[in-house]
């Protein structure tokens, strides 16, 4: 296939998706009742410089890293 013609699969494809997509989205506004939603917030949201009570990490592993207590592989 030349470069053009791969081009054109994915032009052809990525509409395919977009219109799957839309059907979708359609058939899931037409089967789910219109619930409230929350009001969004805008603009930025202030975090405080206190640090966090560190009981909320009590026997907690860090993910990725493993057990504290014990070894990788």
């Amino acid at each position: 296939m030349s470069l053009q013609d791969d081009l054109t699969a994915v032009r052809r494809n990525l509409n395919e998706l977009v219109r799957s997509v839309e059907r979708l989205e359609q058939d899931i506004a037409r089967q789910a009742p219109a619930a409230p939603r929350p009001p969004r917030q805008e603009g930025m949201v202030p975090v405080p410089d206190t640090p966090y009570d560190s009981s909320l990490w009590k026997d907690v592993d860090d993910e990725g890293l493993g057990a504290r207590d014990r070894r990788a592989p």
